[in-house]
């Protein structure tokens, strides 16, 4: 296979961490998850490294937090073990200028920490630029809503009318936008037309669907009352309904993913929605010990959330190339920005208002969850480990909870491991044969680490 491990040699930058110790240790840790390249950062920072079974991340204010090393690669790890791709040296040349003026990282910029910065080396295709991924996909969107429509079919014009609801055009439609130009730029890699195949398309409805029932349990579960601007299916309509309509929608995407005929995909996509459960049993509870805390977040955060993008974008994949390695760059790419997405969602619910998420700030802490800001923020504030136990469940926990965060730098590190996972984003997809979807792709995560809703 023909891999293109050098996104400078295209023009596209190439993301270069100039990380303060502490940091150096957390990446060093995720760094399992990539292979060989790991080993290079090894190298490169030997002297941050700990000989012990557990790997020192951020050490804030004297206190060191502790992740098994070996249970986050399992936990994150290659999608086929034993993948041994050699990636592309850190480059060397570089003029340096900021990576991204996201607003998550406007309300941190008073905290000291890292930088993440670009840095491109002179090229024949220095002139390149990444194109804009909504461009690229709208003429495979434009009818996306309207086909699930059609698969939502049903005579009884209530059930209809639920399962509609959210069908609206008005989300963000990112699942979907990652996976029709996915499958455009393995097309064009595996020297087939940029076409979508129908299967391609079908997965691409598909993982909306799944998608769109997810949030329609989730608003059950959590008592939910807005979402995407608008009243739940919940509250508007009760739970026993709203329940009814998740599970019909998830097995009209059933029936649609039994059509494409491929058990392998069959098997991918089923395995995103067991996921989605095993991730929401998660949620629902905490790790009294601290040094288990941020991994039973990651992993919870992998299978509610990057599972999804992660297997869906393999699933397109799989109907054009053989290749495992080209399914594997597919998997790493979904599922390293499907967890900077959430990482992003999750700093944006103290940085962002309400009405521009859509739903109401520090909703996560209202119900009882210790996202990546409140960990962070548990280093510098032991106080706040107390109320993670009890789920902030007493009078002004979350309150207090909302200060510690906000004079902590959890933020900002969430932020700057949320840059990390798009880094790590960038370097699978750039193994690809240069396109415009595949440009488009790189081109995404800064949209996600930009977002502010």
């Amino acid at each position: 296979m023909k891999r293109h491990q050098q996104p400078s040699d295209y023009g596209l930058p190439v993301p270069l961490i100039t990380p303060p110790h502490h940091v150096r240790r957390l990446l060093l840790l995720l760094q399992n998850m990539a292979g060989p390249w790991w080993r290079q950062w090894r190298r490169w920072s030997r002297a941050c490294v700990s000989p012990n079974l557990f790997e020192a991340v951020p050490r804030l204010h004297g206190r060191p937090v502790f992740f098994p090393a070996s249970a986050l690669g399992r936990a994150f790890g290659s999608s086929s073990p034993g993948d041994e791709r050699q990636p592309s040296a850190l480059p060397t040349e570089t003029h340096q200028k900021p990576l991204f003026t996201s607003p998550v990282f406007r309300h941190t910029s008073q905290l000291p920490g890292p930088t993440l910065q670009f840095g491109s080396r002179r090229s024949a295709h220095s002139d390149a630029k990444l194109k804009d991924p909504f461009t690229l996909a709208q003429k495979d969107l434009t009818s996306l809503y309207d086909d699930i429509k059609k698969e939502l079919f049903v005579s009884k014009k209530e059930l209809k009318f639920l399962c509609d609801y959210y069908f609206d055009g008005k989300g963000k439609a990112i699942r979907p936008m990652i996976v029709v130009l996915m499958a455009r730029a393995l097309n064009i890699h595996s020297n087939k037309a940029g076409e979508l195949l129908p299967g391609q398309r079908a997965i691409a409805m598909i993982s909306e669907m799944i998608h769109t029932a997810s949030l329609v349990h989730d608003d059950v579960i959590d008592g939910s009352d807005k979402r995407r601007g608008k009243r739940t299916i919940n509250e508007v309509w009760g739970e026993r309904k709203a329940i009814l309509a998740g599970d019909f929608i998830l097995s009209a995407a059933s029936m649609a993913l039994a059509r494409i005929g491929n058990i392998t995909v069959v098997k991918l996509l089923s395995q995103v929605i067991e996921d989605l459960v095993r991730g929401e049993f998660m949620q629902l509870g905490s790790k009294e010990n601290e040094n288990e805390r941020f991994k039973h977040y990651l992993e919870k955060t992998f299978k509610k959330t990057a599972s999804l993008i992660a297997n869906s974008c393999k699933a397109v994949s799989i109907l054009v190339n053989s290749d495992p390695e080209v399914h594997e760059i597919a998997y790493q790419y979904g599922k390293n920005v499907g967890i900077a997405f959430q990482l992003v969602d999750d700093v944006l619910d103290f940085t962002s208002g309400g009405n521009q998420l859509g739903k109401p700030s520090a909703a996560d802490l209202k119900l009882g969850l210790a996202t990546g800001p409140v960990l962070f923020a548990c280093q510098q504030f032991p106080e706040l480990h107390a109320m993670i136990m009890r789920r902030f469940s007493s009078d002004g926990d979350v309150d207090r909870a909302w200060q510690y965060v906000l004079k902590s730098n959890g933020v900002q590190q969430t932020s700057y491991l949320a840059q990390h996972y798009c880094q790590e984003a960038i370097r699978q997809i750039s193994m690809l044969r240069p396109s415009p979807e595949r440009d488009a792709l790189i081109r995404l995560t800064e949209m996600v680490l930009n977002r502010d809703k």
